[in-house]
């Protein structure tokens, strides 16, 4: 059990301000690598496919007797791809089974010890990057960092705890903030890096090396910076919790977590698969390559930057969730028809939208419905199954692109994106606590 003591003003904004520059540092950190993926595997391919019986000469195998189960041939300039995707799903999985387990540590011992022994986690990964001389040991860094990863729901929880319902979806909208800056700069900052050798062995151990350096920086920054925010019952001498504390005020739910969890599942589900393909889809019509693909990521992540400051923290979460996906179902149905880059834009224009609104909107409500000795628990659980369904979504989205096409595979994503419409219009409800709020954010007065 736990209590919650009144946040001041003050004290609001000055954990609102370590939970900002600790979140771009941290996901700074976390983008680098993004860009390097592709030479990164090439490296490591290169190394050890001459002996069937590494680790990575395995996982090669298995990628290759999926891709060759197609009866549309997968160009092999695809194989990094594949392999970063098997990663990637690898990494989601972990997470997916950590995030409840350090919600509910959280919920037990306190947000900021949980945070402190997550970057202990952290710390421990970019190093076995930065030793990672072979792939045995950069998988290693990445199981690691899936298992330890707890920063962004913590953080969540953290800036539930400090802030009224009124205040709520704008401080989940300053977290959605921190992801698209450090998405604009990081990976710039990763491919800058590793045009820098500093070991022979590993050629991205200078990228690596600053990766670490922020993260420890991070750490230290925490613990002299960061509060606790979730004051957790000690207990007394005869091992009984404090019975003195004040009475924790039940909360009125308005959406059920299930229902909340299942839509982040299903949305999850179908725009990473999206996310996945695109790069394929754009390649096959367009002949696009790193450059142009990069030009294109770049515009989602500006669009969705200048929404997030601008628009997505003045709405309501659920109007934030509303508006999100009915974009990204008619991103679906025009990515199933385009053959202009004029419309791939428009597209993606959209799709800039969805990813500026959709995951906040829904963290946003799912924080509305848990008190405050479960918050971590709940919100835990809210990620994972949004990782899971990042987990399956490039796997299952990509193998209906190989076997059935461009256009069915995005006309069945269409007709999933309008499920989750359906899910969201019909089955979430805004939160009971922002009822009585006029849209500046003060309360009404009552009768």
């Amino acid at each position: 059990m736990s209590a919650e003591a009144p946040v001041t003003p003050a004290r609001r904004k000055q954990v609102l301000r370590v939970l900002f520059i600790s979140l771009l540092l941290d996901l700074i950190s976390f983008t680098f690598i993004l860009p390097l993926f592709p030479k990164l595997l090439e490296f490591y391919r290169n190394v050890e496919t001459q002996s069937s019986g590494t680790v990575l000469a395995r996982i090669l195998y298995g990628l290759n007797a999926y891709k060759n189960s197609f009866s549309k041939p997968i160009n092999d300039r695809y194989d990094i791809v594949l392999l970063g995707g098997a990663l990637g799903s690898l990494f989601s999985l972990c997470q997916a089974i950590a995030s409840p387990i350090i919600g509910t540590l959280s919920d037990r011992y306190g947000r900021r010890k949980a945070l402190l022994s997550s970057m202990v986690g952290n710390i421990a990964s970019v190093a076995l990057w930065c030793a990672a001389t072979d792939f045995r040991t950069f998988l290693a860094s990445r199981v690691v960092g899936g298992l330890s990863e707890g920063n962004v729901q913590l953080a969540l929880a953290i800036a539930t705890d400090i802030s009224s319902d009124e205040d709520r979806g704008k401080t989940m909208a300053m977290v959605g903030a921190c992801f698209s800056i450090a998405f604009t700069f990081g990976p710039a900052m990763g491919a800058a890096l590793a045009q820098v050798t500093s070991v022979a062995a590993n050629p991205f151990a200078t990228a690596a090396g600053v990766s670490l350096l922020l993260i420890v920086t991070e750490t230290v920054y925490l613990y002299y910076a960061l509060p606790e925010t979730h004051l957790v019952d000690k207990p007394t001498a005869n091992g009984h919790a404090n019975a003195e504390k004040p009475a924790i005020e039940k909360r009125e739910r308005t959406n059920s977590h299930t229902i909340l969890n299942l839509t982040h599942f299903t949305f999850i589900l179908f725009f990473s698969g999206m996310e996945f393909s695109l790069p394929f889809m754009t390649y096959d019509l367009f002949s696009y390559g790193s450059k142009q693909s990069g030009m294109m990521l770049g515009y989602i992540g500006l669009v969705a930057s200048l929404l997030q400051g601008g628009v997505t923290r003045r709405m309501k979460p659920l109007k934030v969730v509303q508006l999100g996906v009915l974009s990204a179902a008619v991103a679906f149905l025009l990515l199933s028809k385009v053959n202009t880059e004029r419309g791939l834009y428009v597209a993606v224009t959209l799709l800039a939208v969805t990813s500026s609104t959709v995951v906040t909107g829904l963290n946003s409500l799912s924080s509305f419905e848990a008190g405050a000795s479960e918050r971590g628990e709940k919100l835990g659980h809210h990620r994972s199954f949004g990782q899971v369904g990042r987990a399956l979504g490039p796997l299952i989205f990509c193998t209906l692109y190989w076997w059935a096409g461009r256009d069915v595979a995005y006309m069945v994503g269409g007709a999933g994106m309008i499920g989750v419409c359906a899910l969201v219009f019909g089955g979430l409800k805004s939160p009971k606590g922002l009822s009585k709020a006029t849209p500046n954010g003060s309360a009404k007065k009552t009768a």
